[in-house]
């Protein structure tokens, strides 16, 4: 009995500065993929579908990217389990701290690894491809939430299920609505059309990103099949980028005025690239060209 006394109080002494090591690493590797990012450039990885699942739509919230979050985060729980550790060992202050930052370290850590689980489940289901950073985060997360339970000794026990239960149901429900919003946009008055089928490579992404840089538009109609296809060529993560101006007078956001004043206009879809007008549906190829692209074309669809 001695002895499991022993060791277990070793797991005490322990556990916030491995969590706090875990927590450094998590916002060092996030803050590297946050750079690259608003970079535009490619992340270093050792398998193949990293650059697919760190350029799709489920990266950014809101134009955002999500790594800089995860790195916030990664912060928040390196201060919270190194910061007491920084006040002299001897004073009633850091116990004080201590009492204080564990609860809020199994909260952070229980958020952390209901979102990253999210995030294993869109790996996949929905994008269908590996991620090496992704799932190293998730692992750590995890490794934390373990750390937050059995790094010292709870006293009230149903009160940390309780707090993790709630946590966890906040963390996944918030989740879901800022995927929906950021993703799909803010619910519209008027019709959309079908719902995009394709999804999007980098390629998709990065093109839709830069036609909308260069102010290219492309006009046409919810009810259009033309207009339909062309938004299946980007897929569901690029639609979000695409310069789409709707010109049906029922249809979400329209601006029917706006076209019906280009005479160029004389069916949908029509594209205006640099001062150029293309008619009818275009291949991602033919939008690189005239619009001066210089992105990957390894274009999906």
């Amino acid at each position: 009995m001695g002895r499991r006394r022993k060791e277990t109080r070793g797991i005490y002494r322990w556990s916030r500065p491995a969590i706090g090591a875990i927590a450094t690493v998590g916002a060092l590797g996030t803050a590297y993929l946050t750079v690259v990012k608003l970079m535009g450039n490619d992340a270093t990885c050792p398998v193949k579908g990293c650059d697919q699942v760190l350029n799709s739509a489920y990266a950014e919230v809101f134009g955002i990217p999500l790594t800089l979050f995860g790195c916030l985060a990664y912060l928040t729980m390196v201060a919270l389990s190194l910061g007491p550790l920084l006040v002299n060992a001897e004073g009633k202050q850091r116990q004080q701290l201590e009492d204080t930052t564990w609860p809020l370290l199994f909260i952070g850590a229980t958020g952390m690894m209901v979102f990253s689980g999210y995030l294993m489940y869109l790996l996949a289901t929905e994008l269908k491809a590996p991620c090496i950073y992704c799932i190293a985060s998730a692992s750590f997360t995890v490794l934390m939430f373990l750390l937050t339970i059995l790094g010292r000794q709870w006293e009230d026990q149903g009160a940390l299920v309780f707090r993790g239960i709630i946590m966890g149901m906040v963390t996944l429900v918030a989740t879901i609505g800022m995927y929906t919003v950021s993703i799909n946009g803010p619910a519209t008055v008027g019709n959309t059309g079908p719902s995009v089928t394709n999804t999007s490579g980098a390629a998709e992404i990065a093109l839709a990103k830069h036609l909308k840089e260069i102010d290219a538009k492309m006009y046409g109609a919810y009810w259009c099949p033309h207009c339909f296809d062309q938004k299946q060529l980007f897929g569901q993560e690029a639609k979000k980028y695409m310069p789409y101006i709707e010109c049906a007078e029922d249809g979400a956001n329209s601006q029917m005025a706006l076209c019906q004043s280009i005479p160029e206009i004389s069916g949908f879809p029509t594209w205006e690239v640099n001062g150029e007008f293309l008619a009818g549906t275009q291949t991602l190829n033919t939008l690189a060209t005239a619009s001066g692209y210089q992105g990957p074309t390894d274009f999906k669809n």
